[in-house]
């Protein structure tokens, strides 16, 4: 139940629920590889790969800051044996970079189509790929990715159609995945039951949705517990709070950014 000794290595973990991940890893005393584009301080945004190796290392695992365009495959594929150089090997792969417009048709123009392509979809396939030599040398790999549980029903999609195919091409690869790599890799899916507060919500919604939104904290301690199931458990698209319930947790006011306040479902649910 401990992700002590293991290596993961997560994408866009310099801020939000990847950094929350690898915060969550490292107090188990795991090795992290901390994927992301932000290498020096945004002038909106905070964090970068070095604060959060900061972070890791002070909350008691091992890290590995590395400035990684998730869009750019020979990158990934040079971080990721980095990490393996680094750790002695890779256990885990988190694809948690994401890129979302909440946009209709008409207001979606191709090149923020493409960008969320290339993130959310694109990506993900690189980035496995790029792990799958070191993953299968691992008695305890897994894959999972942020992306919503599949509903094939038109209300899904008529809001911000490129959005949700973006996103469900993340789901689709947990499907194959976890078919293809069936007793070797456990490939699974994680996604919150309410909005997150993060930076991507506060630009969508304000301060008004960051209050109905909990923290990413939960997600961590859902992916932690996803990350410690046997290679049997493959191919499930688990809901953060269903998963904290199933472990035993009762109180759901500490994740709230502001308790007390009616909380926002996620879009996908």
């Amino acid at each position: 139940m401990s992700l002590k000794d293991r290596t993961l290595f997560v994408t866009g973990a310099s801020r939000g629920i990847g950094r929350a991940i690898a915060l969550r890893a490292a107090r188990d005393g795991a090795n992290v590889a901390i994927a992301a584009k932000t290498a020096e301080a945004h002038p909106r945004l905070q964090g970068t790969i070095f604060t959060v190796a900061e972070e890791v290392e002070a909350a008691g695992g091992r890290a590995l800051p590395l400035a990684v365009d998730v869009r750019d495959e020979s990158r990934i594929a040079s971080a990721m044996s980095e990490t393996a150089e680094r750790f002695g090997g890779i256990d885990i792969c988190v694809n948690n970079a994401s890129a979302i417009s909440l946009t209709p048709t008409l207001q979606t123009p191709m090149k923020r189509f493409d960008l969320m392509f290339a993130v959310n979809v694109r990506a993900t396939f690189a980035t496995t790929q790029a792990a799958l030599p070191f993953l299968l040398r691992s008695p305890r790999a897994h894959v999972l990715n942020l992306a919503p549980p599949l509903h094939m029903d038109a209300r899904w999609f008529q809001p911000h159609l490129a959005y949700t195919m973006s996103k469900y091409g993340m789901s689709m690869c947990v499907l194959g995945w976890a078919a293809e790599l069936a007793g070797k890799v456990a490939v699974n899916a994680l996604w919150p039951k309410t909005a997150i507060a993060t930076a991507a919500i506060e630009m969508l919604g304000g301060p008004a949705m960051l209050d109905a939104a909990r923290t990413p904290e939960i997600v961590a301690d859902a992916a932690c517990w996803v990350l410690t199931r046997p290679r049997t458990t493959t191919g499930n698209f688990f809901i953060d709070e269903d998963v904290l319930r199933e472990a035993g947790v009762r109180d759901f006011d500490k994740y709230a950014v502001s308790p007390g306040t009616p909380l926002m479902p996620d879009l996908f649910l």
